[in-house]
């Protein structure tokens, strides 16, 4: 059996405190990251973790301190794959920092797994594991309106349907920043002075959607969603789910029943239950 130490990045790209917001984001810009560990600037110890999605909950704050998940979950290099899968599954996180003798060693992510997941055999499929409810979008709605769900919701992506119910595209938390916007004054309201750096649509996509004033009116969602998204099939096993995701680096994917009907979504954290088991966490 693998372990911890068998998968994780050793020697992980942190940000350290006392520190602030623009510290965090080019850090995640110019290492193209999501999210960093957070360690204590006078002796390395780990002291939380810090996501986009925890900048834009917060973004009228400046300290990382107030920013950062304080009560992050850790795991040790000797345990085995199947905890930290477990530890994804149930608790339906990100980012896994790796800790031995108090200091920080390294990092899991669900991707790490899914490349254990695409080699294995499982007969477990895509219906078997969804389990969280699918919100979706109109392709004609207006896109602050979406953004709003989606942040009420709590979910990095939703399906988008036409006015026919039938699926039509995908809209995720990356799609909402373009690669060809470049606006300095915004950029620099986040402490990023090099506008070349907007680019990176894995970090700050969610810039323009932060508040409603960087959302024009007239937007919809088929402005910006992908269109004839990638799908899986219900019955679709879970290795074959991995191996879509991790050649397509995507974090979700709709799932569809025999009528190319929407069934629901599953993530990344979801296939990961071909290691941990689906017992939802009891």
């Amino acid at each position: 059996m693998k372990t911890v130490a068998d998968i994780m990045t050793a020697a992980p790209i942190v940000v350290e405190v006392p520190g602030s917001r623009s510290d965090a984001i080019n850090m995640m810009v110019r290492n193209k990251l999501t999210g960093l560990p957070v360690v204590r600037a006078s002796d390395g110890k780990l002291m939380g973790i810090v996501s986009r999605r925890d900048i834009f909950k917060k973004f009228d704050e400046d300290q990382l301190s107030l920013i950062m998940k304080k009560e992050c979950i850790t795991i040790t290099p000797d345990d085995s794959i199947v905890d930290a899968a477990k530890i994804f599954a149930h608790k339906r996180i990100h980012r896994l920092p790796v800790i031995e003798n108090e200091r920080l060693v390294g990092i899991v992510t669900p991707t790490d797994l899914l490349k254990e997941v695409r080699g294995m055999k499982t007969t477990m499929t895509a219906e078997d594991v969804i389990r969280t409810t699918c919100v979706t979008a109109y392709e004609g709605e207006p896109l602050a309106y979406t953004v709003a769900a989606m942040r009420v919701s709590d979910v990095p992506a939703v399906p988008v349907l036409d006015i026919k119910g039938r699926l039509v595209g995908i809209l995720t938390d990356r799609d909402l920043f373009s690669d060809q916007t470049v606006d300095a004054e915004a950029m620099l309201r986040l402490g990023i002075e090099d506008s070349e750096l907007a680019g990176y649509r894995n970090v700050l996509p969610l810039f323009y959607a932060a508040t409603d004033k960087y959302i024009p009116p007239e937007t919809t969602v088929r402005d910006y969603m992908v269109k004839d998204p990638h799908t899986v099939f219900k019955k679709t096993l879970l290795n074959e789910v991995a191996r879509v995701m991790t050649e397509n680096d995507f974090g979700q994917l709709p799932v569809h029943g025999t009528k190319d009907d929407l069934v629901g979504m599953i993530y990344d954290v979801d296939v990961l239950c071909a290691l941990a088991g689906n017992d939802h966490g009891q």
